[in-house]
C-alpha cells in the first residue's frame, strides 16, 4: 500500500475523541508513508485528518468537486489538490488513486462511500483491503446492522471479510496489510479466502 484513502465527516462530531482519532490516523499515516487520498476539504475532520498528515510530513491527495471548490470549502495546503465535475467523479478518482480505504467516523456521505466501496468489493471491481476505524465504538451499531442483514439472508457470510475493524490506526493497518480479498462466485455465494 502506499496510499490510503480516508472517508471521514466534514464536522467534528460532538466529542473531541473523534479529532483525536482523525489526527492519530493522520500522523500514522504520514510516519507509515502513506498518502491520504481525501475529499479535499478543510471543514471537520476532514480538515483535521490533512492538517495531520500535512504537519507530519505526510503527502495529501485531495479530490473536490468544482461547486465546493467555490464555497471555500478546499484545503488551501493540500499536496495536490484534484477538481472534478461531480460527486460521482470524486468517489471515482479516490477510488483510482487509493490503494486501500478507512471509514473514520461520518454521516450519510461518509456511509455512501464506505457502502459504495464494498459493494465494488463485493462484485470483484477492485480487491483492495476496507477498514473501520471504531473510535470509542463508533461503529457498533452499524456492524450489529451488518450481522443482523447477514443472519437475515442479505449479506453473504464469505462478505463480511471484505473489511475489517479495529479502534487503532496501527492495528487497523496491519490487519488491512493482511488482507485477503474473498473471491469466488458472488452472485451465488460461493466465496472463498484468496491466498496470495
Amino acid at each position: 500500500m502506499q496510499s490510503i484513502c480516508v472517508f471521514c465527516g466534514s464536522a467534528f462530531g460532538q466529542r473531541v475523541i473523534y479529532q483525536e482519532a482523525a489526527a492519530e490516523l493522520g500522523r500514522t499515516l504520514a510516519e507509515q508513508q502513506l498518502s491520504l487520498v481525501w475529499g479535499g476539504g478543510r471543514v471537520g475532520l476532514m480538515g483535521v485528518i490533512a492538517d495531520a498528515v500535512l504537519a507530519a510530513g505526510g503527502q495529501t491527495i485531495g479530490v473536490i468537486p468544482g461547486f465546493m471548490v467555490e464555497k471555500e470549502l478546499a484545503h488551501p495546503g493540500s499536496t495536490e489538490l484534484i477538481e472534478v465535475d461531480s460527486m460521482h467523479t470524486r468517489k471515482a478518482v479516490m477510488a483510482e488513486r487509493s490503494d486501500g480505504f478507512i471509514a473514520l467516523p461520518g454521516g450519510f456521505g461518509t456511509l455512501d462511500e464506505l457502502f459504495e466501496i464494498l459493494t465494488w468489493a463485493q462484485l470483484h471491481i477492485h480487491a483492495k483491503p476496507i477498514g473501520l476505524l471504531n473510535v470509542a465504538g463508533y461503529f457498533d451499531s452499524l456492524l450489529a446492522w451488518v450481522k443482523h442483514a447477514e443472519q437475515e439472508g442479505f449479506v453473504r457470510g464469505g462478505h463480511l471479510n471484505l473489511f475489517h475493524v479495529a479502534d487503532t490506526p496501527e492495528a487497523l493497518l496491519k490487519a488491512m496489510r493482511g488482507h485477503q480479498a474473498p473471491k469466488g462466485d458472488w452472485a451465488a455465494g460461493k466465496v472463498s479466502l484468496a491466498h496470495s
